[in-house]
């Protein structure tokens, strides 16, 4: 069978489309300070906010393990209007724009907030312009790539394995830690990679709520954009990680995050 023709001009827009992202990574990776780049990434400014940032996205990644995929398992096995619902509330901060995130986090969770009222008042606890804020920031953003990964694990799953150990008299704790986790195991993995790369890029949800203090909240992604104005070559050089990283993620993970979506 013979395939239709691509006229000339859609192939001339595809390329001005790829340009589009080529050109800005080229720019990057030409321009790249390759020999201060030791230099640059020994820099304890550098080294504060790269540990600070592994910290906060494995933590937040941990998180959206521990949170994620039970509400995964619900969104897995309810229907009708209940799961359009938690499923919309549960992928909204992927289109939410960072920045506005980092706000309702702040009005959630502020010394003002609806539940940062509480806690200031009973414990002395105050969220903001903490670890604690990043990680919280990160975690919002981040935690909805697991679940969605989760949840097409868990509706792709045979569940006649789950039926054949419940008919053998296994109970559901016993069902859930000896087959359905394992079978999710691939699916688990990839969600939390995905999860974790997009932690580790956060910047608009972490500055808003959790400001920039070096060694406190001042993460990679906020790093490169403070020294963008004062010290370039250390802002591409952190780029250039941020990049490397990207594409590993996604070149390992393109086919399960492809068929979750």
């Amino acid at each position: 069978m013979r395939r239709a023709r691509t006229p000339a001009a859609i192939g001339l827009l595809a390329g001005l489309g790829l340009l589009l992202f080529v050109l800005p990574l080229a720019g990057l990776i030409l321009r790249a300070p390759w020999s201060q780049a030791l230099a640059e990434l020994t820099d304890p400014t550098t080294t504060m906010a790269l540990g600070l940032s592994i910290f906060c996205s494995l933590t937040a990644t941990a998180i959206a393990l521990v949170l994620g995929i039970p509400l995964a398992m619900i969104l897995a096995r309810t229907r009708g209007t209940v799961r359009n619902v938690l499923r919309a509330l549960t992928t909204l901060p992927m289109v939410l724009p960072p920045v506005v995130g980092g706000v309702a986090l702040w009005l959630a969770f502020g010394r003002r907030g609806i539940a940062g009222s509480l806690l200031y008042q009973a414990f002395g606890i105050q969220i903001p312009f903490t670890t604690t804020a990043a990680v919280m920031a990160e975690t919002f953003v981040a935690m909805p790539f697991l679940v969605i990964a989760v949840e097409a694990g868990l509706r792709s799953l045979d569940h006649r394995y789950e039926e054949a150990a419940r008919s053998l008299g296994a109970g559901y704790w016993r069902v859930l830690t000896r087959v359905t986790l394992p079978l999710l195991r691939p699916a688990i993995f990839s969600g939390a990679v995905l999860c974790w790369a997009r932690a580790l890029g956060e910047f608009g949800a972490t500055i808003t709520f959790a400001g920039n203090f070096p060694g406190r909240t001042q993460t990679v992604p906020i790093a490169v954009y403070l020294a963008l104005e004062t010290k370039p070559e250390a802002a591409i050089t952190l780029s250039l990680i941020l990049l490397v990283v990207s594409v590993a993620i996604l070149v390992g993970m393109r086919d399960r995050w492809l068929g979750a979506l």
